[in-house]
């Protein structure tokens, strides 16, 4: 076996693991990018869906203004019919869901990473790690079958639902099927929906329809009476009659590109760090498709992730093992937040007895009288409204999502861009970092505000969040 070092293996090269690979290499870290697919990423896909808060945290990559030409931008969403979801109201730079395919966001992800330096291993799989004090190593199988050993200071499983990773970490992956039999489509139509997105369901189904952009469709549909194994054919006459069932029509669909039929479960890994080694995305959680959260969550874990292994492997975090256990106690929360409101929502839409459907008309009915709840939601689903603990030795703001604000250098998010922390103060002012701070003034870029008016010195990590604020 031949044997190359890395600071940092990252297993999986989806939009998780390209996202954390390209930051970590943007930090002038070493990272090898392990991929059991060929190079070529292909125009098919499960994921659609691009949330604000991950909108923004693509903005902080220089990526977001790009992506949104890739497809079309909705304010509003209407779930069961009666419930519309006012996106318009989140107070970000991008107040919309983005509806684009997951290639398009790996594209650019990808894009970023050959930039920034990373090296990938395409058609290679993981089939052991061993951990020692000092790092990990990878027993990998090359494109000719030939073994290879991989040695890392960190290694980041982000190889989805069936992670090799987490197999060799001895992991369980609790959890059950929600909801099975599923049929996704791309189609054309021949009618244009009123609704540009919309969810709707009937006694026996329900159906998911909104656009890609560029004349395709996404079409998602559940059957109660056609319960089959995901490996049953799926024709395109099986998702017009589910769409007519829930919708009301099918639309005119025709020239489908690809058809699919698969399950949805709710499964979460107990521990996101064994070690040196962690898990993200779909290899650390999964859940049901409605509220599109996966790939947006997953991306949320790369971006949190990323910043703490660099603060370590620099040696600026005054207690290095305390930062990356924060890795778990901040996103397998989040983790278990999105497992419950997606299958609340997944359930909702599968209502069928008279109970569980006026269960679902008296949530419509409280979340639209009731605008705090809506907001709630809406913050939710959208990652603007999650925030984690205050870090040690600090209180609220911290731990909160930082808002874009003007600055007099630039926008705040345009000065993420360089992947250090922020620290913002008023005119004049030359602030000390605070002594638990895991950056030193070597990796800090300093701004101003606009504003003489506002005194508050703040600290803002690499990921949008706020570390430490004073008055």
């Amino acid at each position: 076996m031949s044997t190359t070092d890395t600071d940092v293996l990252v297993i999986g090269a989806g939009p998780t693991g390209l996202l954390l690979a390209g930051d970590l290499a943007t930090a002038g870290v070493a990272v090898t990018l392990v991929e059991r697919r060929p190079a070529s990423l292909g125009n098919l896909t499960r994921a659609f869906g691009v949330h604000a808060r991950t909108l923004e945290q693509l903005d902080a990559r220089g990526l977001a203004d790009e992506l949104l030409t890739t497809g079309t931008t909705l304010a509003t969403a209407r779930l069961f019919g009666r419930l519309d979801l006012d996106l318009a109201r989140l107070p970000t730079r991008f107040p919309h869901l983005l509806v684009t395919p997951q290639y398009e966001v790996e594209r650019l992800l990808e894009r970023r990473a050959v930039t920034a330096g990373v090296t990938f291993r395409y058609e290679t799989e993981l089939t052991g790690l061993h951990q020692d004090a000092e790092g990990v190593t990878a027993e990998l199988t090359g494109p000719d079958g030939t073994p290879l050993a991989l040695r890392a200071r960190y290694l980041v499983g982000t190889d989805g639902v069936r992670s090799a990773v987490r197999t060799a970490l001895g992991l369980p992956f609790p959890g059950h099927a929600v909801i099975r039999s599923i049929v996704l489509a791309d189609v054309r139509l021949a009618e244009e929906p009123a609704d540009s997105f919309s969810v709707k369901g009937s006694d026996d189904s329900f159906a998911f329809l909104a656009p890609f952009g560029d004349g395709w469709y996404r079409v998602m549909g559940w059957s109660r009476t056609r319960q089959v194994a995901d490996s049953e054919p799926v024709d395109l006459e099986e998702v017009r009659e589910i769409a007519r069932r829930a919708l009301g029509t099918d639309h005119g669909m025709h020239d489908a590109r690809w058809i699919s039929r698969f399950h949805s479960d709710e499964r979460q890994a107990p521990a996101y760090r064994v070690g040196r080694a962690f898990l993200a995305g779909d290899a650390a959680h999964v859940h049901s498709p409605a509220g599109g959260q996966g790939m947006n969550t997953g991306l949320q874990d790369a971006a949190n992730l990323s910043w703490k292994l660099t603060a370590a492997l620099r040696g600026e975090a005054p207690d290095p093992e305390a930062l990356l256990d924060s890795y778990q106690s901040e996103r397998h929360p989040v983790g278990a937040m999105v497992l419950r409101s997606s299958g609340a929502i997944v359930r909702l839409a599968m209502a069928h007895t008279p109970l569980t459907r006026a269960a679902r008309s008296l949530a419509v009915r409280f979340l639209s009288a009731v605008r705090p709840a809506s907001a709630r939601a809406l913050g939710m689903i959208s990652g603007i409204g999650i925030s984690y603990a205050p870090a040690p030795g600090t209180r609220r703001p911290s731990g909160r999502r930082a808002p874009d604000v003007p600055l007099r250098e630039a926008r705040l998010y345009e000065l993420l861009r360089r992947g250090e922390f922020v620290l913002i103060a008023p005119e004049g002012a030359a602030p000390d970092l605070p002594a638990t701070a895991p950056v030193t003034p070597k990796h800090l870029v300093r701004a101003t505000w606009t504003d003489p008016a506002k005194k508050a010195v703040v600290l803002v990590r690499p990921d949008g969040y706020v570390h430490w604020a004073k008055n």
